[in-house]
């Protein structure tokens, strides 16, 4: 792998897996999950347990000094192919762009990993290019919240257990797009799975979390998709008795985002339900069949009236021409102008 390229988070992983090490990673950006893990990973990868003792360095930025850090750096290993010196929380350590000068002929027995969290390297320094030509720039952004039933299905199948796109959504409409605040809950869940299952259910998410397993964001969404209404006005109701676990903006969130891809179901050329996972870039067949119900129940002309109506109603929640009403009243009136 050639130093200077930026990697996803795939790529850089196997890599890694690969021992194909460079000597200085820059991790950096708002979602420490990615950041975190790839950390681990080359904790893991890079130097055999039987040396760590000798040839693991692990420092933290705001405890730091970058010149004793670059002595550190310069050692040679003890018994071993290389050293490995990870910089937590390195936003935190005071004069970084000195490291550029060792980063000018760093040592090729010495990985260094900058774990730079909640924010980015300046790139117009000279320390990032340095560390953009010597080695690897890994960016770690927040992803958007209706790619999060994604990553929940297939962190879950990595633990070697499935989970239904419904769980996935409760899961996201609660913990929102903290990917570490995700993994962690499904660390729980997990451990409350009873013997002999491999699955994570909406009952078991209600067991152990609190959420309904009747009245969220995908059943709510499935009542909208049928013109259901009677079901969208129970759970609109549930909803606005139960606020904190079913906010307003999230659920105008799920809906937009339904809308605007059934938007786009309309000048797809295969409308099956394959022809449509392709087009949306789903991951199954399985979740094209509410485009195919949405297909058949709202016109092109309505669905664009919709998204507009979304939109009038996300500034409303925010208060814009709204002196009076609730949410909650808000939300079943939206619902009725949906689908209708």
């Amino acid at each position: 792998m050639a130093a200077g390229n930026t990697l996803t988070f795939e790529q850089l992983k196997k890599s890694i897996e690969a021992r194909e090490f460079q000597p200085v990673y820059l991790l950096m950006g708002e979602e420490s999950y990615y950041i975190d893990a790839l950390t681990d990973l080359l904790n893991e990868c890079v130097i055999p347990e039987e040396s760590r003792d000798f040839n693991q360095t692990i420092v933290y930025g705001p405890d730091t000094d970058v010149h004793s850090l670059i002595s550190a750096l310069r050692r040679f290993p003890m018994m071993s192919e290389r050293q490995l010196v990870v910089v937590k929380e390195a936003q935190g350590l005071k004069n970084i762009e000195v490291l550029e000068s060792y980063l000018h002929n760093p040592m090729a027995s010495t990985v260094l990993v900058l774990n730079y969290k909640h924010g980015l390297l300046d790139k117009r320094k000279k320390l990032y290019s340095e560390i953009n030509k010597r080695g690897v720039v890994f960016e770690s952004n927040k992803i958007y919240e209706n790619k999060v039933p994604a990553f929940i299905t297939a962190h879950v199948a990595s633990l070697g257990l499935g989970i239904d796109a419904k769980s996935a959504q409760m899961l996201t409409d609660f913990l929102g797009n903290d990917l570490q605040k995700v993994v962690n809950e499904i660390g729980k869940l997990r451990l409350s799975i009873p013997p002999n299952e491999k699955r994570i259910t909406p009952e078991l998410i209600e067991q152990n979390i609190g959420l309904s397993k009747d009245f969220n964001n995908f059943e709510l969404l499935r009542a909208v998709v049928d013109k259901d209404f009677t079901k969208a006005e129970k759970i609109a109701f549930y909803f606005e008795k139960n606020p904190k676990n079913n906010p307003y903006l999230v659920t105008l969130s799920v809906l937009f985002n339904y809308f605007s891809n059934l938007l786009v179901c309309y000048w797809a050329t295969d409308k099956t339900d394959s022809g449509l996972a392709r087009e949306l870039g789903l991951r199954n067949d399985f979740q094209a069949r509410d485009y195919v119900t949405g297909l058949r129940n709202y016109k092109v002309m309505k669905t664009m009236e919709n998204i507009a109506l979304l939109r009038t109603y996300d500034a409303k929640g925010k208060g814009v021409d709204n002196p009076s009403s609730s949410t909650g009243e808000l939300l079943k009136e939206l619902l009725f102008k949906l689908m209708n």
